[in-house]
């Protein structure tokens, strides 16, 4: 069990449902998935620009990621219907976990400037979306070998009916929203 869980198990569970008043433990809201999303936008004119993208998601997430691509022509952007414009990863149970706790604990205190992550960026549904602006936040992607500074999306998908459970929800787990 990792040591998210056991937070979960240990603190979370008592905390929310003191809070909310749950009578049943399955109405508790627990984290489902977290979804890693990289655009890839130069892999129109270099498709070679995706690789690297993969390399790196794949040493953040654990995880090989798959091919994400154009759902829409853009003759704008060149883009063709199919093309292969992004990837991604999604991550549940122990590496979604292990993740979390990387995120949280490692790489955002490592973002420049850092005073807290947005606690308005719920959708409405209890899921929660986080913005990067490089990749180079997490300890596993050694700078040297970085080819060109990524941003991506971070995504997390909770089973809470409100924004207010799930802010609560990872609040406690100890997501450091800004004041």
């Amino acid at each position: 069990m990792d040591r998210l869980q056991e937070k979960y198990v240990k603190e979370v569970i008592p905390a929310l449902t003191e809070k909310f008043g749950y009578k049943n433990v399955m109405q508790l809201p627990k984290i489902e998935k977290v979804i890693i999303n990289m655009g890839v936008g130069e892999a129109v004119g270099n498709p070679k620009a995706l690789d690297s993208a993969i390399a790196d998601l794949t040493l953040i997430a654990g995880q090989k990621p798959i091919l994400t691509r154009a759902k829409k022509s853009i003759a704008t952007w060149k883009i063709r219907q199919g093309m292969p414009i992004g990837t991604k990863v999604t991550l549940r149970g122990l590496r979604m976990y292990q993740f979390l706790d990387k995120f949280m604990n490692v790489a955002l205190p490592r973002v420049r400037d850092f005073r807290g992550v947005s606690a308005n960026a719920f959708d409405g549904r209890g899921n929660y979306s986080v913005g990067l602006k490089e990749q180079l936040i997490f300890p596993e992607v050694e700078y040297d070998k970085v080819d060109k500074v990524r941003g991506m999306n971070i995504v997390v998908v909770t089973t809470a009916k409100t924004d207010e459970e799930a802010r609560e929800l990872l609040k406690l787990m100890g997501m450091p929203f800004s004041a």
